[in-house]
């Protein structure tokens, strides 16, 4: 047999009582799994191509879709699950490497969820965020170690270029042509309105969105595509990208089917031609070598903005944090093994890298130790879910965090896994014309707005709780962090006491 039968992941449930046919599923749906059987005069279903983005479900004008996990699977067995089966299944079909998106899946520790945040009780009594002030804003770039005064003994207020946020979040990374003009329109008017930043990934920046230069990060990636000295100058910010959390060790893929129109004219590579990003950065084989590029950006800007470097959370982060914090970057951006992405080979995705948790503290405290953590800033990313999440990475020494899959889920996005074949049905991940419009910008960055503005409340009334009134008090304030169900181990690396010491 050359074909291994593998049964559908979902079941499409309708209910003919209350279908009235009137299509809408069918032209809902850019994976074909709805049709019109004009013999019997009923739609119908080939579950095979279903991937439960509930965009039918929730279009149905009569309610007569549901979508449920398909009972019939192989025979249960502790090592050799389903979904491993159907894994080689496909895989001995067509020869070829799984590509999987969004984030790793796997029933892996989270570490945010066995950390508890401490509270203040009688002798440092709690904050009340509505009748107190509390700082949100952050400055991210290179701090002096000490005061320095000038000959008339005033303070010297000279810094390095820096990042001003309103609060400590940013949008993370996700380059035109992975995802649709309409969601980058989405994150660059968000930013501005909250007064963050929000970056362009390695696809280049549209020529309309260079009026947002104020609230964006211009990514450098090894492939250079859409870099130009135009470019490099439109951003706040300049950021190398040399690793990401979901495919550490390997580059970056963009299928010649996603580069169209303005997508290849934004990149600068011809429609059609795969965008093909190498692991390494061929001029980058040493941390001197990624010193010549930081101060190339640098000079190319006029020395007036903060250089981001990016790497993935891997086991010698530390090390490297460490080479980094002494390359001349401004900020070093670490993502975690849980970071989502548009594509990646399913065994990098789910094998590779460490938790972000982990990969946090050890650089915080590897930089305190060395005496050169005011070098740099640290941002973090790689499935943060909340202003929690937030909350306990600052306290585990981050200046900001980087979100992504939380931005794309407050656009509609439903998490289906299918981001790299460009159907998304949200308007998202996609470069349909007919599939983009069905994200309206302005509603989109309304809702990225509302996301950030209710977890900036939550931040206030966490700290408050700890009787902390600002994130500059919080960062590395390890003493307000509690672990539950961890090992000895695992305690030492976050840096954090067990809960009842």
């Amino acid at each position: 047999m050359n074909n291994m039968y593998i049964s559908p992941d979902y079941e499409v449930i309708r209910n003919m009582s209350r279908c009235i046919t009137c299509r809408v599923c069918e032209r809902q749906c850019a994976n074909e799994v709805h049709s019109f059987d004009p013999d019997g005069n009923v739609m119908i279903s080939d579950e095979s191509k279903c991937v439960n983005c509930k965009r039918c479900v929730s279009l149905c004008p009569t309610h007569a879709l549901k979508i449920v996990k398909n009972e019939d699977t192989l025979r249960e067995n502790a090592n050799w699950q389903d979904a491993t089966i159907k894994e080689i299944y496909k895989q001995a079909n067509s020869g070829g490497v799984l590509l999987s998106s969004m984030g790793n899946p796997k029933p892996l520790p989270v570490y945010w969820d066995k950390i508890l945040i401490n509270a203040s009780q009688v002798t440092n009594p709690p904050i009340d965020p509505l009748r107190e002030p509390m700082e949100t804003r952050v400055f991210l770039g290179k701090k002096p170690d000490h005061i320095e005064r000038d000959e008339n003994g005033k303070i010297k207020t000279d810094l390095a270029p820096q990042l001003e946020l309103s609060v400590p979040i940013m949008f993370s990374a996700m380059s035109y042509g992975s995802i649709s003009y309409n969601a980058h329109k989405s994150l660059a008017t968000a930013a501005k309105e909250l007064g963050i930043y929000y970056n362009t990934g390695e696809g280049g920046l549209h020529e309309d969105f260079y009026v947002y230069g104020e609230n964006t990060i211009v990514q450098v990636a090894s492939g250079r595509f859409g870099v130009h000295e135009d470019y490099l100058n439109a951003g706040a910010a300049i950021e190398i990208k040399m690793g990401q959390g979901a495919k550490p060790g390997i580059g970056g893929h963009l299928p010649g089917a996603k580069i169209v129109g303005d997508v290849s004219k934004t990149r600068m590579i011809p429609e059609g031609s795969d965008a093909i990003s190498p692991a390494p950065h061929h001029d980058i084989y040493s941390i001197e070598d990624l010193r010549q590029l930081v101060f190339s950006l640098k000079e190319a800007s006029q020395y007036k903005k903060p250089v981001i470097v990016k790497v993935a959370a891997v086991h010698n982060i530390a090390a490297i944090a460490s080479g980094i914090a002494r390359s001349g970057a401004d900020i070093i951006a670490i993502d975690g093994f849980r970071g989502g992405t548009g594509a990646a080979p399913t065994r990098i995705r789910d094998n590779v890298g460490i938790p972000i948790e982990l990969a946090l503290a050890s650089v915080d405290q590897r930089l305190r130790e060395e005496g050169i953590r005011n070098n740099v800033s640290l941002v973090v990313g790689g499935s943060i879910r909340s202003a929690a999440d937030v909350v306990k990475a600052i306290a585990l020494g981050a200046d900001a965090c980087y979100i992504a899959t939380a931005a794309v889920l407050a656009l509609g996005c439903h998490l289906c896994r299918t981001c790299q074949t460009g159907k998304c049905n949200w308007g998202i991940a996609t470069q349909r014309p007919e599939l983009v419009k069905r994200l309206n910008p302005e509603i989109g960055s309304q809702r990225l707005v509302n996301l950030i503005t209710a977890w900036k409340h939550e931040i206030k009334e966490l700290m408050g709780g700890m009787g902390i009134n600002s994130i500059e008090a919080l960062r590395g304030n390890r003493l307000m962090l509690r672990g539950v169900g961890l090992t000895g181990k695992e305690l030492e690396i976050l840096g954090i006491s067990h809960a009842g010491e």
